[in-house]
């Protein structure tokens, strides 16, 4: 997968809403109802993800999911990123 330009990042989040930019990466943070509600949301994320042989870092604080992605492989952000990012914000 080739990394996306800086011009192609800045149009792929004018099309991801809610995600930002954190260095190489892109991450959101999500507030669920409580701890369930949280993991629940995680199966779901995690059966995006295995689906799209992409997987995002996640961190989880009681009611708060930090999703991060970039693709490791290639050093930075691609497509696949974006394309898993917009899936799991459909779920919000």
């Amino acid at each position: 997968m080739e990394l996306l330009t800086d011009h192609q990042i800045a149009a792929e989040l004018a099309e991801t809403p809610g995600w930002g930019l954190a260095g190489a990466e892109i991450a959101r943070t999500v507030e669920r109802a409580d701890f369930r509600d949280s993991l629940l949301f995680l199966g779901a994320v995690a059966y995006l993800a295995e689906r799209a042989g992409h997987h995002p870092d996640i961190g989880i604080s009681w009611n708060q999911v930090t999703l991060t992605l970039s693709t490791h492989s290639a050093g930075g952000l691609t497509f696949a990123d974006f394309n898993l990012a917009r899936q799991i914000s459909a779920l919000i």
